[in-house]
């Protein structure tokens, strides 16, 4: 089972890699570079995908990784970049395709813990409570950023980050799974918790040269791939479950 689950995720995780690059290359792409227009010339920040790059998933969903120092970005002299053109397309791809398979993997380890039988439809639902676990909800406090924009350090955003991606999972399988009136309120309450206490900001509010319409595209482009890569990862999974199952079957019944 270990094989199959492994093979599994291998292929989730190359699909919605495939998928969510593209993506990224024709929606989020072309709006990062804008924006590094903004921090002067010469300035590049190094395009990865992630939905947040508070997260320690940075690696992981699409938008755009940028390392933050004290009050904004820390672009230091002697730190390797990608270039622009091919490599950059192409650590971009790679670090989707890490990050996918990772995913796939915790989208897995979910299921084998709820003893689910993987589908595509079971894998769907499963793909989008790790949407809404891992991209929505910390978006709601910490929502994708372009180059230019001000940020809180990255410790305290990385912090945020998993307390909100941990209690709102814990949030959704109460509510979901558990499904009694206590276990309902206990969940909503955790899903909640990290909003009242409120995501780091960046207290430099007024030095960004981005303009205010392109970071809202960016956000809502970053979050739509985010859905579609969750989505694409629960699908493949399903699918890929029951490939594999039929084909090791069939050896047996060889």
């Amino acid at each position: 089972m270990i094989i199959r689950l492994l093979s599994a995720a291998l292929v989730a995780g190359f699909l919605a890699s495939v998928v969510a690059t593209g993506l990224q290359l024709a929606l989020t792409s072309p709006l990062i570079l804008q924006a590094e227009t903004y921090e002067g010339e010469g300035a590049h920040a190094a395009l990865a995908p992630s939905l947040n790059d508070a997260s320690f998933a940075a690696l992981i969903v699409p938008a755009h990784a940028h390392a933050h120092g004290e009050g904004g970005h820390d672009h230091g002299k002697d730190e390797w970049q990608p270039a622009p053109g091919l490599q950059r397309m192409a650590f971009t791809g790679l670090a989707t395709l890490v990050g996918g398979v990772g995913y796939a993997l915790l989208l897995a380890a979910v299921m084998l813990a709820l003893r689910r039988e993987p589908t595509p439809q079971g894998g769907l639902v499963v793909g989008i409570a790790g949407f809404l676990a891992v991209a929505l909800a910390p978006a709601i406090g910490l929502p994708p950023e372009l180059p230019g924009m001000g940020a809180a350090p990255l410790v305290l955003r990385q912090s945020w980050w998993l307390m909100t991606v941990v209690a709102t999972g814990l949030g959704l399988y109460l509510i979901a799974v558990r499904r009694v009136p206590l276990t309902i309120l206990g969940g909503l309450v955790l899903i909640v918790a990290p909003h009242l206490a409120g995501a780091p900001q960046s207290i430099d509010t007024v030095s960004s040269q981005v303009p205010p319409a392109t970071a809202a595209q960016f956000a809502a482009r970053s979050l739509a791939i985010g859905f579609v890569f969750w989505a694409v990862i629960g699908l493949a999974y399903g699918w890929a479950w029951g490939l594999f199952g039929r084909e090791a079957g069939a050896r047996a019944n060889a």
